[in-house]
């Protein structure tokens, strides 16, 4: 069975990065709420509580139940997580005039402590706290200080609880990924043995297990988390799992018959579905956002309602649903209160009456690509940048229409092969073009013209929760924006979107 680090999340906005910076080091772990963590088996190594926006000293404040981990069971806190054992078990926290907020740096360390093994004094750590520890309880010793703080670590006595009252996991604390090394291997014991290549064989296994003779079929995007989905399936079932890969008329230029093409290329068992003028009309003379999700939504359904009834046999819907996702949908807060509009398959396991496999639902998305990779898939599908489910129709700002369709087909192309070209795509996370609302007026030759504007978006993001302008070469934008006023017919202007998110979002609906 395989042994896992649980993490128990009081609704920090660092939680995640824990999790992420556990499985670097190999080895498994599930991010669960506070108030509902699964029983305590003995695949379960050690604990880690995350931080919290919350003070231990509200009212409200978060408080586990932790009867049956501490001084059972391996126990890290981390900046609320620490305060709270401390505050619970008698010791006291205030408000202090020695807040800290950013860098700071290890005045004091006890070198014989497991948990800070190889770090050295002076070494900076990132403090995001407005609480401090003024008094440890009688069994809890000082491990680590900084200038302004003097318990920036504790162990208790006789047990392997420890807390910190700094943040391992963000990229500022330089040795922070020794620290959780330290815990996670050292203190906890772990084998260190999750590996791409172990989730491989693990989940193959588990697949035919779970399906056996069964049928499956899959809704493909060209993305990278469906194809690595539909490739983990083809090695468990092979031939019982059919591909549906729709066209909706909304997807870059030449895409759809690229996709098809790779995955011919893979093996895979793939039905193309020209469907372009049923969205079309579908959204002919719609301009508001939401409302254009919600069409694409259903004639995408409908669309792949209609392929898959011609598929006898088939039980199983397989989704590429990821860890981040059903992490949000059981977050401290409670569930998401919508699904987004624009998830490709919202809908489809009620309609069709499907059991749901899911097998990419432990991975984070750069883990999916790694597993993508020790699959051989190609770079081009690993690498290939997000793109929204409804397309190019989120960013047409206004009404749709074939036309404007076909221009930004167009514009988008010039800019995708132009940053492949010029060896700038892999800097970008992702990136894209969008056709605005309004015209300007510009000179050709010897006349006046009256046309379009375009705006270029190129970003840079670890998981497109947060993300920052990308700072493309001027020289590049330049020749970019030449090239689109030269060939595309209809187009006058080009603008570059220098907005950050937050408070802009990468879409621009």
């Amino acid at each position: 069975m395989q042994e896992k680090i649980l993490i128990l999340d009081f609704g920090s906005q660092y939680t995640q990065l824990i999790a992420r910076r556990v499985r670097e080091l190999n080895v498994y772990c599930e991010i669960h709420p506070f108030n509902n963590f699964p029983e305590l088996d003995v695949t379960v190594k050690g604990v880690i509580l995350s931080g919290s926006p919350s003070s231990v000293r509200d009212q409200n404040a978060p408080v586990p139940d932790l009867s049956k981990i501490k001084g059972q069971l391996p126990l890290l806190g981390v900046c609320y997580g620490a305060q709270f054992m401390a505050q619970n078990y008698g010791g006291l926290v205030e408000a202090s005039d020695t807040r800290e907020y950013g860098r700071a740096n290890l005045k004091f360390i006890d070198s014989d402590n497991e948990l800070f093994r190889e770090i050295e004094k002076g070494s900076q750590v990132w403090m995001s706290h407005g609480d401090t520890i003024m008094k440890l309880p009688g069994n809890f010793k000082i491990v680590a200080s900084t200038g302004d703080v003097e318990v920036a670590g504790y162990k208790v006595e006789n047990e392997k609880t420890f807390g910190i009252q700094f943040h391992p996991e963000v990229y500022h604390t330089t040795q922070g990924l020794q620290i959780l090394s330290n815990f996670v291997v050292d203190v906890c014991g772990c084998r260190q043995d999750w590996t791409p290549a172990s989730f491989v064989e693990e989940t193959v296994q588990a697949l035919q297990d779970q399906l056996g003779d069964d049928r499956v079929v899959l809704g493909l995007s060209g993305g990278v988390d469906s194809s690595v989905a539909a490739m983990l399936l083809h090695k468990a079932i092979g031939k019982n799992l059919t591909c549906i890969f729709v066209d909706n008329g909304l997807l870059r230029k030449y895409e759809y018959e690229n996709v098809l093409d790779s995955y011919k290329h893979m093996g895979l068992n793939v039905i193309g579905v020209d469907a372009k003028d049923l969205f079309l009309g579908q959204l002919n003379g719609v301009s508001e956002p939401e409302q254009k999700r919600k069409i694409i939504g259903r004639v995408f359904i409908e669309v792949f309602d209609a392929e898959a009834k011609k598929i006898t046999g088939v039980k199983w819907l397989a989704q590429g649903t990821i860890y981040p996702d059903v992490i949000e949908s059981v977050s401290v807060n409670g569930p998401s209160a919508t699904i987004k509009s624009h998830h490709n398959v919202g809908g489809l396991p009620e309609k069709m009456n499907l059991k749901v496999v899911e097998p990419l639902k432990l991975l984070f998305k750069d883990e999916v690509r790694r597993v993508g990779n020790e699959m051989k898939i190609s770079p081009t599908i690993l690498g290939r940048h997000p793109f929204p489910g409804p397309g190019l129709s989120i960013r047409i700002l206004g009404e749709i229409t074939p036309e404007k369709v076909a221009l930004l087909q167009d514009v988008d192309h010039i800019f995708i092969e132009g940053l492949r070209s010029h060896n700038l795509y892999d800097q970008v996370w992702q990136a894209g073009a969008m056709l605005l609302p309004v015209q300007s007026v510009g000179v050709m030759g010897d006349e006046r013209t009256y046309e379009s504007v375009v705006a270029l978006r190129a970003v840079a993001s670890t998981d497109g929760m947060t993300a920052d302008w990308v700072h493309l070469p001027y020289e590049f934008l330049g020749r970019i924006s030449n090239e689109i006023i030269n060939r595309v017919k209809g187009v006058n202007r080009v603008v570059y979107d220098i907005s950050s998110k937050p408070p802009a979002t990468i879409e621009w609906e």
